[in-house]
């Protein structure tokens, strides 16, 4: 899946694809792979395009690196990655009035916190800088809390910066250590929102703190959190959010990806592979299905069915394992002349990569599933001629057969070898050759069997 997106930067407009996403509690990072091979990196605080520039590489310690390697990581397959983005076409904010720009929009805080996602491209003078600003603007106006707040999201961006350490022990926040040092989630949201969902967030393989951040997200957030650590109990919960930004099919194949059986929770599962077989997607369909193949209801049985009857069989051999179990599950009263057109099939392709004692290995494991296919049994008594040089023209034949003519040209030229004035061989060459399109090497051997004196005789 590829998600393009326009990328507007004072006079110039780029072009490039969504390469990965991250989310960390109210922020998101979006790499951006442009068509010059450069890397683009765009912060997102509650929906909004803070800022965006081009990194050569991401710097350790920094806020892209944090989460990218702490947050919810979604790759470039990913069907929710271009729901990041709020817009495909973003325009970069003016560097020089960002902060201004961003008071107009977010209480002083949130801009304070928002300055320590952008260490990659600020120097990290200038945003300390800037925290002391808002601290201090705080502090003389008499709200003591929100400046506790600010020095401690300083001291969490710059933890040895002597200055933060020293005001966050003062004597005067010692009420405010008490009650941020408590177990009380809910009252302390109250007090300081993005203090607890980062908390949280960073804490969110804990119970307590990820069932406090289910319950105070919603929408995108709180799916991917959900699926972080899915419960099937709440499958039809998600999903009524999760149809708000990827379609039922993608929705299908992330359930799959994390162990959920969509087969068994959605009643509309059936009705999407449906569509999507008609539609010619036989391969999506048969990869929603492997996972669960010994789960599936009965009433999908027709549906697999169609698929093994439509699949390539390139396919069937990259699958052969899943296409063996979910086989199994099928009723005997297959129909036995498509079943064997597509073993045919199968095998035409396993002879054209491998020897014949590994073709009849494979499909040792569909004989279980077809004990009465006679692809299978001819493919069996070819590996056994193959010991018989006595048979060749036999197992020539059987390569004709399975459209094997090069395979097949070599047999019959062994027995013409043995038997050079006998005129099967040579006429059998000939046709492979034919069958090859090889239209002057099928004239010589034509042109040999017309020479030899039997046939010289009969004219």
């Amino acid at each position: 899946m590829v998600n393009e997106i326009s990328i507007k930067d004072k006079k110039h407009t780029l072009k490039g694809t969504l390469a990965r996403g991250a989310v960390f509690a109210r922020s998101k990072v979006i790499e951006v792979l442009t068509e010059n091979d450069e890397k683009w990196y765009l912060i997102y605080y509650k929906n909004t395009l803070v800022y965006g520039a081009k990194l050569d590489h991401i710097e350790e310690g920094t806020f892209i690196q944090m989460v990218f390697t702490e947050g919810i990581v979604l790759d470039s397959s990913h069907p929710v990655l271009a729901a990041l983005m709020p817009h495909l076409s973003v325009t970069i904010p003016a560097k020089s009035k960002l902060f201004s720009h961003l008071q107009l929009h977010f209480p002083l805080q949130e801009v304070a916190f928002i300055a320590t996602t952008l260490d990659a491209f600020y120097e990290k003078e200038q945003l300390i800088s800037l925290l002391d600003k808002v601290y201090f603007h705080f502090k003389r106006s008499g709200k003591f809390l929100k400046s506790f707040q600010v020095v401690q999201l300083l001291h969490d961006f710059s933890p040895s910066l002597k200055s933060a350490k020293e005001r966050l022990d003062s004597h005067e926040f010692n009420p405010y250590h008490l009650i941020y040092h408590s177990k009380d989630l809910p009252s302390l949201y109250e007090k300081d929102p993005l203090f607890v969902e980062l908390h949280c967030f960073r804490h969110r393989s804990q119970h307590k703190e990820r069932e406090f951040l289910l319950n105070k997200q919603d929408g995108l957030v709180a799916l991917l959190l959900w699926l972080e650590l899915p419960d099937a109990g709440e499958v039809e919960k998600y999903t009524e959010i999760a149809l708000q930004f990827i379609t039922m099919e993608d929705w299908i194949l992330l359930l799959s990806q994390v162990h959920i059986n969509p087969f068994s929770y959605l009643f509309e599962a059936k009705t999407t592979l449906e569509k999507m077989l008609q539609a010619g997607r036989v391969e999506n369909a048969a990869l929603c299905l492997f996972p669960f193949t010994e789960d599936l209801p009965s009433t999908y049985d027709d549906l697999l069915e169609q698929i093994w009857e439509k699949s390539d069989p390139d396919f069937v051999l990259a699958h052969i394992s899943e296409w063996i179990l979910a086989l199994k599950h099928l009723p005997d009263n297959h129909p036995h002349h498509q079943w064997e057109e597509k073993l045919f099939q199968l095998s035409v392709k396993l002879l054209d990569l491998y020897d014949l004692p590994s073709v009849e290995e494979k499909l040792l494991a569909f004989q279980r599933v077809f004990p009465t296919s006679e692809v299978i049994r001819k493919i069996k008594e070819m590996a056994a001629l193959v010991e018989d040089p006595d048979r060749m023209m036999t197992l020539g034949d059987y390569y004709a057969e399975f459209k094997q003519y090069d395979k097949a040209i070599d047999c019959f030229a062994w027995e013409m070898e043995l038997q050079p004035q006998n005129p099967s061989p040579i006429r059998k060459i000939s046709k492979m050759y034919q069958f090859k399109g090889l239209v002057k090497e099928a004239a010589a051997y034509q042109q040999i069997l017309n020479h030899l004196p039997s046939n010289q005789h009969l004219g």
